[in-house]
């Protein structure tokens, strides 16, 4: 099967790409989107490639490239009644809420930011940039992931 590429969304405040520099790898808990949660279960694959994009910071935009080392399997955060991801509903013989480890590829040199990627007539349909779009583990096309990664690499 072909190597994919993704876009996923972390509060630089939560967890940055300098944190997944430092651990190396993490598991991605806590998405609470049906859609993004059959993208991690059905679609993402070991190799394939991770923008790593800081929402909430300063700029907000690619800080850096990931890849996913562990497919898709139950996130425990739904069944621990302590943590801010715990689902009552998803149950642990057929669990609801799935996530997929990553590990650290490189920070850029400078984040890509939202706003030099809507200017990017390169990137015209990456769903990032699209009105309204708040998905946070989304498909990127290979094209528009090397842009991305060049705009990352060259600033």
């Amino acid at each position: 099967m072909a190597k994919r590429y993704w876009l996923m969304k972390s509060e630089a405040a939560v967890f940055s790409i300098d944190d997944l520099a430092r651990d190396g790898k993490t598991h991605w808990e806590g998405v609470r989107n049906y859609q993004a949660r059959n993208i991690m279960r059905d679609e993402m694959r070991v190799g394939d490639l991770v923008l790593y994009y800081h929402s909430n910071s300063d700029p907000t935009g690619v800080a850096g490239m990931a890849r996913v080392c562990r497919t898709g399997y139950p996130d425990h955060t739904a069944f621990d009644a302590k943590s801010r991801y715990f689902d009552p509903k998803s149950v642990k013989d057929t669990p609801t809420w799935i996530m997929v480890d990553i590990e650290f590829v490189e920070k850029f040199a400078a984040v890509a930011s939202l706003q030099d990627l809507k200017v990017n007539a390169r990137l015209d349909g990456m769903i990032v940039i699209k009105r309204g779009m708040r998905l946070s583990v989304q498909p990127v096309d290979k094209k528009h992931f090397d842009e991305v990664c060049k705009m990352g690499k060259t600033r």
